[in-house]
């Protein structure tokens, strides 16, 4: 499993974008810090809150080589992503995916209580119509 946490400044908040590479596949999850996050309060957070974090549904990813990294490589391509501001496109389809995905179960569930609702007032408009021709 591989992991990465990316914080960054979106006016007028602090945002964390969490990613998570294991074999179920590749998970984002985006959370509001609100004031800038210490070092310290970041590990804080990440110990009392990690299992708690919903990363979405996983998207599969293509086949990769797994192979050890040079340190020193592995330092400078850390150094390199400190340096770049916002988050890696791969995170942000993850986002915009997840977001999609709740968007249309938000809207499933809105449209069967709309059409609920509809069928509801239809039978009390005709069980009025029949209280009314019960006297003739």
């Amino acid at each position: 499993m591989e992991g990465k946490l990316t914080v960054y400044f979106d006016d007028p908040f602090w945002v964390g974008v969490f990613e998570r590479d294991d074999e179920t596949g590749f998970r984002v999850s985006r959370v509001v810090f609100g004031s800038e996050p210490t070092d310290a309060e970041l590990y804080e957070y990440i110990q009392r809150e990690y299992k708690s974090i919903d990363f979405g549904k996983p998207l599969k990813n293509q086949v990769q080589i797994v192979r050890k990294k040079n340190f020193k490589r592995m330092q400078r391509e850390v150094r390199k992503e400190v340096y770049e501001e916002g988050v890696g496109t791969k995170a942000q389809q993850a986002m915009k995916l997840n977001q999609e995905l709740n968007k249309k179960e938000r809207q499933v569930i809105s449209r069967e209580q709309r059409e609920a609702e509809q069928a509801l007032k239809y039978k009390l408009r005709q069980d009025k119509k029949k209280g009314k021709h019960r006297g003739h």
